[in-house]
């Protein structure tokens, strides 16, 4: 039996649902805004249901993303208020880690956004020095190219923290980045940079059996958190999409998505969650499972 790190589910869509306002380009960022305190609502939700990480809703607190909507004065704000309400619930909840989420530059998805290295790098240097004083690993999620993973792992080591590298891997062939790129050509830039960890997210988990075989050839302890999205469609890869372009999944039950999980864990993953619309209820029947299989979530 495995040593099993749970983290938590999506927190955008939940936020989104929970809201009831019209989503935005800004996806979670202007909730957060609108609705203090909703954030560690979601965080004690699913420590309760059995989680172990508090994921922290800066993922597109970017100043990129923030820019084109007058709200890069918030950039330093924005952050203050996500890791306060991830640490709130953490102290409620008497137990857990908190880590420091950076989304992708430009988009989710679009590898064709993807700037220069050094520019990601000093983007990611400048969010890593403020989350990691707060976070217990820095998680970089949704990294779609190598140019991306390479910009967000050299800015990340400025935090001075443990860095959990997540790339977004193809629907249809989970060997290989939404770049097209091969998941496995990843294998020097690990070497170089050694986060603590590898995994892939925000996929489908139909994807995910082949991308824990690239990943798991680097060494490194690694997992899988999948999304519950249908596809992701063409008009999300427009400019300024909102979520609306974005379809759930009627047939994602929390059986079903442990099942999954359990898939992962047996090929060697000791670190697994979800993604966007994968909830509580999700994380609390795969923490039951775990349990009852004999696992230990740390």
């Amino acid at each position: 039996m495995a040593k099993i790190t749970l983290l938590d589910g999506g927190m955008g869509q939940e936020l989104i649902a929970r809201s009831g306002d019209e989503p935005t380009p800004l996806w979670a960022t202007r909730v957060m805004i609108d609705h203090p305190g909703l954030v560690k609502q979601i965080h004690a939700d699913y420590f309760a249901a059995g989680a172990s990480v508090a994921t922290t809703n800066t993922y597109s607190v970017l100043r990129d993303r923030l820019r084109g909507f007058g709200l890069e004065p918030w950039f330093q704000a924005l952050h203050a208020r996500a890791l306060a309400e991830a640490h709130e619930a953490r102290a409620e909840a008497g137990r857990g880690m908190i880590a420091g989420s950076m989304g992708p530059l430009g988009a989710s998805y679009r590898p064709d956004l993807t700037p220069p290295v050094a520019e990601s790098t000093a983007a990611y240097a400048e969010k890593a020095r403020l989350l990691a004083p707060y976070c217990d690993v820095i998680l970089l999620e949704t990294i779609s190219s190598l140019g991306l993973a390479e910009g967000a792992m050299a800015g990340a080591a400025a935090g001075g923290i443990p860095v959990w590298l997540s790339v977004s891997v193809d629907d249809h062939d989970g060997s290989r980045l939404r770049s097209g790129e091969a998941v496995a050509d990843l294998a020097s830039l690990v070497a170089q940079y050694r986060p603590a960890a590898v995994l892939a997210n925000c996929s489908v988990p139909e994807a995910m059996g082949a991308a824990m075989a690239g990943i798991r050839s680097f060494g490194l302890p690694f997992g899988a958190y999948a999304n519950g999205f249908t596809h992701i469609s063409g008009n999300f890869l427009k400019d300024a999409p909102t979520v609306k372009e974005l379809t759930h999944r009627h047939d994602l039950s929390p059986e079903k998505y442990t099942a999954f999980a359990l898939d992962w864990i047996a090929q060697g993953a000791t670190i697994v969650g979800g993604c966007c619309e994968v909830g509580p209820a999700h994380i609390r029947h795969l923490s039951d499972a775990l349990r009852a299989g004999g696992h230990e979530i740390l």
